[in-house]
Formats: C-alpha cells, structure tokens, sequence
C-alpha cells in the first residue's frame, strides 16, 4: 500500500471497502481477474467505479485537472476549430462529445459555436456516468441561454442511426479498460488480480489467443520480440470500439486528444514496466490495487494504434500532432484578447502556458483527426502533421 498518498474519511473508506467486497466476490467466483476487468469495474462499477459514483474528480477539489477546467480557452480554440465543417455540413450537423467530464468543455464550446454562428442541431454528450451526466444538466441549465441549452442531449451509447457532424473526445481513450501483458521465456502472459486472503496481489497468466495475437503484432511492427519480464499495456478491443463511436457516422470528422506516444515510443525498451498511472488527490501513484473505486487508472495511449483502429473503421486520415502545435495553429492565441483587464489577461496568458509549452500539455498531450464523407476539417492540425512518427 502506498502510504504517501492522504487517508480517505471514513465514508470514502467504506465506499472503497464496498467496491472491494464486489471485486472479491468476482474473483472468488470466476477466479483471478484480468487486469482490463478489475479496470473497468473501478472505473465503471453502476454507483460505486470511479467515474460512476459521487466524488468530485476533475479540478482543484478532485484528483486531477483536464485542460477544459484550465479555463475557456481550450474548448472555444476546439470549437473554433471545428466550426467551418459544421456549418458546411448544414443545419442537419450535431456535435458529440464523448465523455462530459464536469461540463466545462460543452459549456464554453456551445458558447463559442453560438458566437461564429455554427450551433449544431444537437449537442451530444456520451456520458457513462449517471451522476455526471446529472452535474452536466445542472451546470448547462443554469448557465446557458435556454434556446442553447436545449440544444444538449444525453446518450447512453453511440448512435445507431447515421449522422452528420463532429466527434470529439479528451482524455477518454486514456480510460478504456487495458490489458497489461508481460514475457515469460518468449510466451505471453496476461496480468490478473487475485486474493490472497482477502488482500488484493498481481498475478501473470498465460495470455488468451486474443492478447497473444495483438502482443504479436506489436512485436512485428517493432520489428523485433519484447524481452522476457518486460511490461506494458495494450488494447486488443480499440479497433471494435473505434468502430462503435464512429461507425455511424456518414460524413464529418472525428478528432481525439490525448496523453500518449507512437508506437515506438510508447514501447521503448525502457519503458519495462508500462506507463500505467494512478490518481487520488492530485497525486500519481503507481498502485492501482489501491483504494479501489477512489483512485482513476489510466494508461497512455498508442497513437499509432489509434490511427489504425480509424484507418480499420473506414475513416479518413487527417493528421497528428501535439496538443500546443495544433493549438497555436487554430488561433488559440487570437482568443487571450488584447483588451482585457490585466488579471484577466495573465490568467489567459497561464493558461495557454499551460496548454503548448514542452514542459506541461503541450507535448504530452497529442491530437489527432480524422473524416468521412469527403470532408475537409482541422486545418490547424495538417499544418503540423507528425504521421510521420506513427
């Protein structure tokens, strides 16, 4: 256990303790979980994972801060972004947005849409977690006009039917249950949790067809095996779920953000123990058996997968750069205003620090994008195009 972290009080300890009797049950049952599953049921649990239960996440009162809660500038620079392909699509075009977080990113995009006269016809907002998706309503009904307001719908799964329009998703494929898989003597192993007594311990198990196959494809397009012992994460599901976003999408574009690498670099010889990453209280840890249901897991993501799984889905390649690259070239810094109150503008000026330079988001978050229907989108981020390294 990590004892550098702070202690929880005692109902975030029994609501911990709660989410652990269900995973032992699991465990006792079907035996040791695969690390993707105990994953998924922290995160995901109906009223107890991370995400689904009550506990503020995002921000200075939760355990970590996105780039929507920085301030406005990076939802409206997004929006901005995204404008001339809506309003080329029509007034049929909806926005989706998966995962509302707090609600910050919809309000200050919808808020900016309005302002370039490119309001979608729907405001969409895929939201697995009940009690997010209940702060969202609050937070939208109260601070937008009510002619804007209406315009935001909730979806429980992607659409079914075909649509126009735009997809966007930060920080969302960084929290798709992973599995981590090692070497042992040259064979693959999956990584699972166990019990021992009513205590929580990773074991390695020999890997099923699926992880095996996708450990070996790894291996081929690093053009060379992973050593024995080495550790790392992978997503043998991110082509289906790809598929599932997208897939009904006829024509418009797709754009993620997130933390992660190409493929070589996310497999780095170094990287021996994979780049899993812990959150509680604004602290990275590296337990993620810890505090379960209060601590968010996430894993760095492969670009290059990424872009095969939307290549795979039968979408268009955009492009992929970092995150300050494609910022700066959509006219994020057009947005701090010349005619601000100084506070204000130092705040503004923070916060595009914070979004481009090297050292914060800049290079550690990456974007990249993609279309359908012979649309033409983002040209901010082909200015910048890095495919190159996928």
């Amino acid at each position: 256990m990590n004892t550098n972290l702070p202690e929880p009080g005692t109902e975030e300890r029994a609501h911990a303790e709660h989410l652990a009797t269900l995973l032992r049950n699991e465990i006792r049952v079907n035996g040791p979980m695969p690390f993707a599953r105990w994953m998924e049921l922290c995160l995901y649990a109906p009223a107890l994972g991370y995400y689904s239960a009550g506990r503020t996440k995002f921000g200075p009162a939760g355990d970590f801060v996105t780039a929507p809660e920085l301030g406005d500038l990076f939802a409206r620079c997004i929006a901005r972004a995204f404008a001339p392909t809506l309003r080329a699509l029509g007034a049929d075009a909806d926005f989706l947005e998966l995962g509302g977080g707090s609600g910050a990113f919809a309000l200050a995009a919808l808020r900016e849409l309005a302002a370039q006269d490119a309001l979608p016809r729907r405001f969409l907002i895929l939201e697995p977690s009940a009690d997010l998706a209940a702060r969202q309503r609050e937070r939208i009904a109260a601070e937008l006009p009510p002619e804007v307001a209406a315009r935001v719908q909730w979806i429980a799964r992607p659409p079914e039917a075909g649509w126009r329009g735009v997809l966007f998703a930060n920080e969302v494929v960084d929290a798709l249950p992973t599995t981590r898989f090692t070497l042992k003597d040259g064979e693959v192993f999956e990584e699972h949790v166990a019990l021992e007594g009513e205590r929580f311990v990773c074991i390695d198990r020999p890997a099923d067809l699926l992880v095996a196959n996708a450990v070996r494809h790894l291996e081929r397009a690093l053009g060379a095996p992973f050593d024995d012992g080495y550790r790392s994460e992978v997503l043998p599901q991110l082509p289906y779920w790809v598929q599932a976003v997208c897939g009904s999408l006829e024509a418009g574009a797709v754009l993620f953000v997130d933390y992660g690498y190409p493929r070589r670099e996310f497999y780095l010889p170094e990287r021996r123990d994979g780049t899993l990453v812990c959150h509680y209280r604004h602290r990275a840890h590296a337990d993620p058996l810890h505090w379960p249901g209060l601590t968010d897991l996430t894993a760095f993501v492969d670009f290059t997968a990424l872009a095969e799984a939307g290549v795979g889905a039968g979408l268009d390649f955009t492009g992929y750069a970092p995150q300050g690259q494609f910022l700066l070239a959509s006219g994020l810094l057009d947005l701090v205003g010349d005619d601000l109150p100084e506070v204000l503008r130092v705040q503004r000026i923070a916060e595009v620090k914070r979004l481009t330079l090297p050292g914060d988001m800049g290079e550690r978050f990456q974007a990249i994008a993609f279309t359908r229907g012979g649309v033409e989108a983002l040209p901010g981020l082909r200015a910048f195009d890095l495919s190159h390294r996928l």
